[in-house]
């Protein structure tokens, strides 16, 4: 479903502020595949989640979707195909509009907009039924603008946003970093619900290493700007934390330094 060939990134090139991002990343996901990113700061994870969203233009390589090259395609071409939930609960989501006017804005991603009523009353029957998987009550709230909802309420709904129609790829983006302890929890079992039930094929970045470990079928480590590790299947399944820093240790040639990754 997704192929990175040689994909590099430096910025601020040829200043003293230069900073190589991503050095020539290869990267294959088959369909369905639940991927989980994990690195110290700086690794290039979320700069690989935005090389592939059309954030920022490639220096050089390829990002192909589902067999199609999309490496010169811009960001909002490329949102049609794609799904995505950031770190910040606010940017997913139109805080001065109803929650139903935000799920209608995420059904018509990537289609022609005319001037026929925005929001009809089946449409609005389909947003009370998704809403209601959540589990948070929000199926009652249709009218209510976003804003008045807490941070976990809106990244749910940034989720269910990103996955009403279904992507060919799912990108989260540390998507419950900002979240207390409890709502992260919440929040990432209706990503494992939703992620399984449509099969979807899933890139998440996190800086837990436990959460690494436990979702997804699939996890790569980066580090400077390069996979150091790809582990699936029941190799995965056996990892431990203590397993994934000694893999850093030898692979890097160093130690983790990242203070997010160890106390997460």
């Amino acid at each position: 479903m997704l192929t990175l060939t040689g994909v590099r990134k430096t910025f601020n090139k040829g200043t003293v502020n230069e900073k190589p991002a991503l050095l020539g990343i290869d990267l294959h996901l088959g369909k369905g595949d639940f991927v989980t990113v994990i690195g110290g700061n700086g690794a290039g994870k979320s700069t690989m989640l935005n090389m592939i969203a059309g954030v920022y233009p490639l220096d050089s390589g390829k990002v192909e979707l589902d067999g199609h090259d999309i490496s010169r395609l811009s960001e909002h071409a490329r949102a049609r195909y794609l799904g995505r939930v950031f770190q910040d609960p606010m940017r997913g989501t139109a805080g001065d509009m109803q929650i139903d006017e935000n799920l209608a804005l995420a059904r018509r991603r990537g289609q022609r907009r005319g001037l026929a009523w925005g929001i009809t009353r089946e449409e609005r029957e389909e947003y009370r039924e998704s809403l209601a998987t959540l589990g948070l009550g929000l199926e009652t709230r249709l009218s209510d603008k976003v804003g008045l909802l807490s941070g976990g309420q809106r990244q749910a709904l940034t989720l269910l946003m990103a996955t009403l129609k279904e992507p060919q790829l799912l990108l989260l983006d540390e998507h419950t970093a900002a979240l207390d302890p409890k709502t992260a929890a919440k929040v990432l079992e209706l990503t494992q619900s939703i992620v399984t039930e449509h099969g979807l094929t899933t890139l998440m970045v996190t800086h837990n290493m436990h959460d690494a470990i436990r979702l997804g079928n699939r996890l790569i480590m980066m580090n400077e700007g390069r996979i150091i590790y790809d582990v699936r299947g029941d190799e995965k399944a056996r990892l431990h934390r203590a397993d994934l820093m000694a893999k850093f240790e030898e692979v890097s040639g160093g130690e983790l330094a990242s203070d997010r990754m160890l106390l997460g």
